[in-house]
């Protein structure tokens, strides 16, 4: 293959290559191997390299030089496995290179071509790669090759699909392309002589969504911060817009949420995303969703069948998915009937005979002694095999008995911490599994019976009537178990369904949430797994136990069993044993109402792993520190409030107040906000339905109050409503002793008509049930890009309030510099090809913490907003300037850093900016590589502000306003030197040479040229003065030929400001010259100095525009990173 051109060294003592093939500027060579002759103690070198380093490290066997003639210097541009594979590229170089080469004159010239020319083949490469990939390979190469040529993006830029469109310019449409990259939405035409290139990132996209205008019926428009676009006439709308979606809330998460979002493997790497992983992810995270099931479960096949349903006695047409550990069915009718089988539980795959009656069928076996009989299944062969296989590696990976393997926990280093880090897949948890062959005795006592055995409360009067209801519900479970079966993989109907929404019999509510929420299958395949992790994390001190800690008593404190230390312990251990388990998580507000009442029906083990389940697998990004999966399905309650109950949405136009009302009801399953034995049959119903039936609830409870709530003033008028109505839900059929709720609101209205909750939950299924997970999932796509870009600007304005009083730039120029920060960062994150850049990126962090970046992000900026030009000086002072600011020595700055930086070279008076440009010059900024420094670090900006001239003031007098500095200076020495260190000669003369390269192409150049040699030649004086006084050790060896014009304003306590200040060691830094030990200036001598010519003083005393430089590196920033990232 063709590789980047890359310098070697071709004269090595262990002649590890064979020449086989040279011509004038090409060689093509073997590794030599063991066997070779002439060379036995390096063939054995060679060999036992090969045969030690892996496959991802051992070198070609064959290799192409590019040599240019009489040069030492080659560049290795292919390698090869095979002799013919390194044969085909030596004779493509012989055809199509040789040749060409012998008519360039400049040996440059050459290199620049052959060197262009193998880049051109790498790239020519990667698109037919890219291109095999689709549907039709030559049209996608071609599209991939108007991409590159038209938006010059780097290579890292991949394309991933492209569109015929109109870009709509108010109400004219404009003909051309779209095309979908891995960072960029672009839109190229051409009509009629006329250009038009729209480049709109991912990572500013706001808002995406399907609307229509007077003309057009069909239109996607794309929302950010400043304009919205909209496109139309796409032959397939829905594809495009699925797309879209898809693109851009992989980028803004991968960007913008990287402290919780996880990409799946085949997105790992951004550069390598095609419309086909896309695809994948959208069917992985619905088949997830539809199911339940862990983040990791990556789904391998799908395939239409019949499953026989033995209830009804008939097959049912559905959809066969198969993950890496569970086998899953849909009926082709929702909720008719789906299955879930964990493969654990699976006895056997086996195939049938092949019948007419029975074409072909497969069975499959589990523990429970249930066959599932699936028929008419294409690619039968290769299905049975592959579930065979991945059968055989379940029972032989898995640990039996004693013969668990040893995997010791990841703890943080601190003692009182947490684990650094703990995955949450099913392969991290097996990392914490504990070792089963020694059995050591736990050392916290675990309760083995659910808490409402021990507190078991009834309602007295009415005891006998609501235990006959249950006796009638237990027989009506049992009966349904016979039928349907008792495990998993259960078949779940619509019989089912309405079993679970008439309310969970008492002894049976733990057992059926284990089994619907398939938390009993992480139960069964970790044992001890709660009990040594309990061990491990009791005892520890960190954020999450305080927090827990406060909030133990908390947890349902009406109830006895939260009364008692046997309730509030078990409850710290679960919580504790969570936190431990999961740090991104570890612990929410919420999470102890929740898991109390998990240990109310289930044991501390279940309970536990019944927390996994909700937070990991039903609730994912609920229960974090932005809680984000929250914030996104209230944006998704406020859309179906506006789809479903258009009368409440048009009264109240503010749904933002109903949909922050709901949090609770989302984070708590209605359990903090409802009475417990009416909200329990909705928790009943959430482990069997997921995420939806809180939607269809909170959709009823608002449907029932929409007229009052119509006829509201306020939000708080409205939240006393909803929550008089929730207080008075009963659920007469539960034998639970009824208790008091914490919301009630006395007042002059009359009594609030109870609602049983079994009717609220009958009215939400008829009313809402068309809703469906698919349509969830695509909503919360759509919803999570709005919710993480205003957490954004929540980010931006918080960081600009505290910026703000600090510096003089206006709220506007502000925010402008913000968005030139952060762009630089993410402009690394898309083409910085390590992505280290986005481990600079830590929502978790304080504001000011979010976003930092590092020296070579820094120089770019520098180049667009320094006021003053550098010329060659540019990169060396960016350095340097990037030193200065970086005073904790991390490698990077924050925005607060940068924002000082400008703010002292726009706004700063001449003290300040002189005080910069003289910091820029001495240790730790300025870096000689034969200098031995020590970094001394100090201030940012002087203290000193001297106001004795004003650059308005022509008339001014400066010889007096000299002397006047001079003598406050002498006043203030002590003060104003103990900050900065004094400068030698060699620093002085790159200060001179950096004062030169500020003056170019200035308009009064001549003028500043003349006033700065007057000053360097006054300050070289004033060093060679201070050298002899310390060499002689006294004033009487002055010698008359060292004085100057400007001596005859000086006073006898001038000479004090020229005295040695005590800065500590002077052997920081060796000597330039050999006359330069002791030669220096201060910088109050250069202040001094440079304040006697009003040119200079004028100069440093100028305006400059910031609004001009913003809206300059605005229009610039991409074009500029382009360039540099592509040369």
């Amino acid at each position: 293959m063709w590789l980047k051109p890359e310098e070697v060294l071709l004269k090595n003592a262990l002649k590890l290559w064979v020449t086989e093939k040279s011509n004038s500027y090409f060689i093509l060579q073997r590794r030599r191997r063991q066997g070779d002759s002439g060379g036995k103690l390096s063939g054995l070198l060679v060999g036992a390299l090969d045969a030690v380093l892996d496959s991802n490290a051992r070198v070609a066997p064959f290799r192409i030089l590019y040599q240019m003639p009489g040069s030492q210097v080659y560049w290795a541009i292919a390698c090869g496995a095979t002799v013919e594979e390194i044969h085909l590229h030596w004779e493509w170089l012989e055809q199509n290179l040789l040749h060409t080469l012998t008519v360039f004159d400049n040996k440059d010239d050459v290199i620049s071509f052959v060197h262009g020319k193998v880049k051109g083949l790498i790239a020519e490469e990667t698109r037919s790669k890219l291109a095999e990939q689709e549907e039709d390979p030559e049209k996608f190469r071609e599209a991939l090759v108007k991409f590159e040529t038209r938006f010059n993006f780097p290579d890292l830029e991949k394309l991933v699909t492209y569109y015929s469109c109109c870009c709509w310019k108010g109400r004219v449409p404009r003909q051309g392309w779209i095309y979908l990259s891995i960072n960029h939405l672009c839109f190229y035409s051409f009509l009629l002589g006329k250009e038009v290139k729209l480049i709109i990132p991912w990572a500013d996209v706001k808002k995406l969504e399907r609307t229509s205008n007077t003309l057009i019926t069909e239109i996607i428009r794309v929302t950010t911060q400043s304009k919205e676009r909209d496109f139309s006439m796409f032959l397939n709308i829905d594809e495009t817009f699925r797309l879209m979606e898809l693109l851009a809330d992989v980028t803004v998460r991968r960007l913008l949420d990287n402290e919780a979002f996880e990409l799946d493997p085949s997105l790992q790497n951004p550069t390598q995303i095609t419309k086909k992983d896309l695809e994948a992810r959208m069917r992985n995270e619905y088949f997830r969703a539809c199911f339940r099931l862990p983040h990791a479960e990556k789904l391998t096949v799908i395939v239409d069948c019949f499953l026989w349903t033995p209830y009804d006695q008939c097959q049912t047409a559905g959809k066969l998915y198969i993950s890496e550990n569970y086998i899953c069915f849909a009926s082709k009718k929702e909720c008719s009937c789906y299955v879930i089988i964990p493969l654990q539980e699976v006895v056997t795959v086996e195939k049938m005979e092949d019948t007419s009656l029975l074409p072909n069928p497969i069975i499959v076996g589990v523990k429970s002694k249930r066959v599932f009989q699936f028929t008419e299944i294409k690619n039968r062969e290769h299905l049975v095999q592959q579930l065979s296989r991945r059968l055989h590696v379940l029972k032989g990976g898995k640990p039996s008995g004693h013969g668990e393997p040893r995997v010791e926990y990841k703890v943080s280093s601190e003692s009182s911490g947490c684990p650094e880090e703990i995955c949450t897949t099913n392969a991290a948890l097996d990392t914490l599994v504990n070792n089963s062959s020694i059995k050591k005795e736990p050392r916290h006592s675990l309760n083995s019976e659910a808490l409402m055995a021990l507190f078991h409360l009834t309602e007295s009067g009415s005891a006998n009537s609501t235990m006959g209801m249950e006796d009638v519900k237990n027989r009506l479970w049992y009966d349904h178990f016979e039928e349907y079966g008792r495990t998993v993989s259960m078949f779940r109907t619509d019989k089912i369904r309405k079993l679970v929404a008439m309310g969970i019999p008492e002894c049976l509510r733990g057992e059926l949430w284990l089994l619907f929420s398939d938390a009993v299958t992480d139960l069964a395949a970790h044992p001890d797994y709660y009990a040594n992790l309990v061990d491990e994390s009791m005892g520890r001190c960190c954020m999450a136990t305080e927090e827990i800690e406060r909030d133990l008593h908390r947890s349902l404190p009406e109830h006895p069993a939260f009364q008692s230390d046997t309730g509030i312990a078990a409850l710290r251990r679960v919580l504790t044993a969570y936190a431990y388990r999961n740090p991104k998580i570890g612990y929410c507000q919420s999470m102890n109402i929740l898991t109390s009442v998990l240990l109310l029906y289930a044991k501390e083990e279940e309970a536990f792993w019944l927390l996994v389940a909700v937070c990991e697998k039903m609730l994912p990004d609920y229960f974090n520190r932005r809680v984000i999966g929250a914030q996104v399905d209230q944006a998704v309650f406020e859309e179906l409030i506006k789809e479903h109950l258009p009368e409440l949405a048009e009264h109240v136009t503010d749904l933002s107040c109903l949909a922050s009302t709901s949090l609770s009801w989302f984070l708590t399953l209605f359990l903090s906000i409802m009475p417990l034995e009416s909200a329990l049959n909705i928790v009943d119903y959430f482990f069997y339905g997921g995420i939806k039936v809180i939607f269809q609830v909170g959709l009823a409870i608002l449907d029932v109050n929409t007229p009052e709530l119509c006829s509201c003033t306020d939000d708080g008028q409205a939240l006393i409503i909803l929550s008089r109505f929730l207080d008075h839900i009963t659920n007469k059929e539960s034998p639970l002793l009824q208790i008091a709720q914490q919301h009630v609101f006395n007042d002059d209205k009359e009594p609030v008509q109870q609602v049983e909750i079994s009717d609220l939950i009958r009215d939400s299924y008829e009313k809402f049930g068309d809703l469906h997970v698919g349509q969830i999932e695509q909503m919360r796509c759509r919803h999570r890009i709005r919710v993480l870009q205003n957490l954004e600007d929540t980010t931006k304005q918080n960081m600009l309030r505290v910026v703000a009083p600090d510096v003089s730039f206006s709220s506007e120029g502000l925010g402008d510099l913000y968005d030139l920060f952060k762009r630089e960062h993410l402009l690394s994150c898309y083409w910085g090809g390590n992505g280290s850049a986005e481990l600079h990126h830590d929502p978790s962090l304080p504001y000011l913490e979010q976003y930092r970046i590092n020296s070579f992000q820094f120089g770019n900026l520098f180049c667009l907003l320094s006021p003053w030009t550098w010329g060659a000086h540019t990169d060396i002072l960016a350095q340097r300037t990037f030193r200065v600011l970086d005073e904790n020595e991390d490698s990077l700055i924050d925005f607060k850093e940068l924002v000082n930086w400008l703010d002292t070279m726009y706004y700063g008076d001449i003290s300040e900016k002189l005080r910069l440009l003289y910091r820029l010059h001495i240790p730790p900024a300025y870096i000689n590589d034969t200098d031995n420094i020590s970094p001394l670090r100090t201030t940012f900006v002087s203290n000193v502000q001297p106001d004795y001239f004003k650059s308005n003031c022509k008339a001014t007098d400066y010889q007096h306003q000299l002397k006047k500095m001079l003598e406050d200076l002498v006043k203030r020495k002590k003060e104003a030197t103990k900050d900065l260190p004094l400068m030698n000669q060699r620093e002085f003369i790159q200060f001179c040479k950096t004062l030169y390269s500020m003056f170019r192409e200035d308009p009064e150049e001549n003028h500043l040229y003349q006033a700065i040699a007057t000053v360097t030649t006054l300050l070289l004086q004033i060093g060679e003065v201070g050298q002899r006084i310390r060499n002689s050790g006294s004033m009487s060896e002055l010698p008359p030929s060292a004085s100057f014009k400007e001596t005859d304003v000086l006073t006898p306590t001038d000479d004090d400001v020229f005295e040695e200040v005590d800065i500590g060691p002077k052997n920081n830094y060796p000597p330039s010259q050999p006359g330069e030990d002791n030669w220096s200036v201060s910088f109050e001598q250069i202040l001094a100095s440079l304040l006697t010519e009003q040119s200079l003083v004028n100069f440093f005393e100028r305006s400059v525009p910031i609004k001009s430089k913003l809206l300059h590196a605005v229009a610039n920033q991409y074009q500029q990173r382009i360039n540099l990232t592509i040369h």
